[in-house]
């Protein structure tokens, strides 16, 4: 991805990655401990995630890969990791992760991973968005800065999937555990993220406007997957 001659998408996914590597340590072993429980989820076939489009809303996508270690990291079943451009030279990055162990996914939150990164935590706020179909997304947006010689700033934008549900926050994951004794159909976390020499305002734009042209996309591919894994464990 080119920005007047510059990569500009190396470093949306540089932050995202070291965001999501990087936990509290006893913050995760006692949220994992809490939820070490078996869970009945649908296991989707690896590489399925690798189905949302490249080309979404007038967003053209490019997969970037990630750090063996970061992989491992993220404790998720499958997962994406792409940076998306408009119009050329808008640009964000894309995290799609889906969890079959609810202990595994609920921890990852932007939050604790990026103040656990080094980043300080500016402003949280919940937000709802209009989708197609005349549906509603209602997700969270954080802000993040890291100081130094130069001051870095980076938008998240995230969201949970769960059983078909959409939340903003990890809520959901917690009754349905509470509830179904560890079980969920399926769940999934996305975030979106931009950073660089924008004000924060567009930054918050495009993360919301990606999240607008995408949502509806990411949960049908999700939904489809999970319904042609129960069809074919049925009639095996």
């Amino acid at each position: 991805m080119r920005e007047n001659g510059r990569d500009s998408g190396i470093f949306p996914v540089a932050v995202l990655a070291a965001a999501i590597l990087v936990i509290s340590g006893a913050g995760y072993r006692k949220l994992a401990a809490h939820y070490a429980r078996p869970s009945d989820s649908v296991a989707i076939p690896p590489g399925t995630l690798g189905g949302i489009p490249l080309e979404m809303g007038g967003w053209m996508g490019s997969d970037r890969s990630l750090d063996e270690r970061v992989v491992n990291a993220t404790d998720t079943d499958d997962h994406i990791n792409r940076v998306y451009q408009r119009f050329g030279t808008e640009a964000v990055a894309l995290f799609v992760g889906y969890g079959v162990n609810l202990r595994d996914l609920a921890p990852h939150r932007p939050e604790v991973c990026y103040p656990g990164a080094g980043w300080t935590h500016d402003d949280t706020r919940r937000i709802t968005l209009d989708i197609v179909d005349a549906r509603t997304l209602t997700c969270q947006i954080h802000r993040f800065r890291r100081g130094g010689l130069v001051t870095e700033k980076v938008v998240v934008l995230n969201y949970y999937i769960v059983d078909g549900q959409t939340c903003p926050d990890v809520s959901l994951l917690r009754s349905r555990a509470w509830k179904r004794q560890g079980h969920a159909a399926y769940s999934a976390q996305v975030q979106i993220v931009c950073s660089g020499e924008m004000n924060d305002e567009k930054a918050e734009k495009l993360v919301r406007d990606f999240a607008s042209d995408s949502s509806s996309i990411i949960q049908s591919v999700i939904a489809d997957a999970v319904r042609q894994t129960d069809d074919r464990d049925a009639g095996a």
